[in-house]
């Protein structure tokens, strides 16, 4: 097995802990939520991330540069609007429903790459992305799926997560990931913001009860600060298409914690969609000589 490879596969087994630690935090934010509006609760997320983010990145502030910035703050509003159109989304239809078509990204990275950036895509990855969006399916459905408000916005918000996985792919390997990162975050504060104030009933006076204060400092640690840089360092050595499909475990992930930890019930069903998903990403890793 050649370095390539090795540092392909270290890629891709630390994008799989991103997507875990997405998960396991899931319950987390739904506790959280139930008494902070959810824009409150991005903006000290991402706010608290950014700090963070600052004090790591700090000794590669002379790297910063106009191009930094720039990229920064497209992956921010890629990154928000997901976040938004998905909140959104969750207003007008079930909560099932925007899971799924939240993980619609992963069919959605591979056409981009292929059509738009003229990517070379691999056979085994097409046919990993088409098994877990199956998979995804039989996870997270548990509704009738029409084309409404609510369907078209987890549409869009599956868009715009493809869109931020393409351009992490292009934007890492050009300038400093640190700083990347770093004002990717910053934007999404700033729009956290902005929403919150607009839109949400209080922003900066909520009650910092244990609930609330663990679910934003768990997530700004390990489901952001952590997993944003390890997506932004590790696209560097693996493909978007992988990535897309190594997120579908996400769900997984969030399944499997609650139902040791949260009591959840899992269905025969939705078991089947785990296994097809987790054999969805095997299945990328396989790479035939001709391709």
């Amino acid at each position: 097995m050649n370095k390539k490879k090795l540092l392909e596969l270290r890629a891709d087994f630390l994008l799989l802990t991103v997507a875990i630690a997405w998960g396991v935090t899931f319950l987390m934010v739904q506790d959280a939520i139930k008494t902070v509006p959810v824009y409150a609760f991005l903006f000290w997320r991402f706010a608290i991330a950014t700090i963070l983010m600052a004090i790591i990145s700090y000794k590669y502030f002379d790297e910063l540069n106009k191009q930094s910035i720039i990229y920064g703050i497209i992956l921010g509003v890629f990154l928000f609007s997901g976040f938004a159109t998905q909140t959104f989304g969750l207003s007008y239809t079930k909560s099932s429903i925007i899971a799924f078509l939240t993980g619609l990204n992963v069919i959605i990275v591979p056409f981009l790459a292929f059509v738009i950036f003229k990517q070379h895509v691999r056979r085994m990855v097409f046919v990993g992305s088409l098994l877990a969006v199956v998979g995804l399916y039989l996870l997270t459905m548990s509704g009738k799926l029409t084309i409404g408000l609510g369907e078209t916005l987890g549409l869009i918000c599956a868009a715009f997560f493809a869109l931020q996985i393409m351009f992490t792919d292009i934007y890492s390997k050009k300038v400093n990931v640190f700083i990347l990162v770093l004002f990717q975050f910053l934007t999404v504060t700033i729009l956290s913001l902005v929403f919150s104030l607009s839109l949400d009933d209080v922003t900066f006076k909520l009650d910092f009860d244990y609930i609330f204060l663990k679910a934003v400092i768990v997530t700004s640690i390990f489901a952001t600060v952590y997993a944003f840089l390890i997506q932004t360092y590790m696209q560097q050595f693996t493909t978007p298409t992988k990535t897309a499909i190594i997120f579908a475990m996400e769900p997984v992930s969030a399944g499997i914690f609650g139902y040791f930890i949260g009591n959840e019930i899992l269905t025969p069903v939705q078991i089947y969609g785990a296994v097809l998903i987790l054999f969805a990403v095997l299945l990328a890793e396989i790479k035939f000589k001709k391709e």
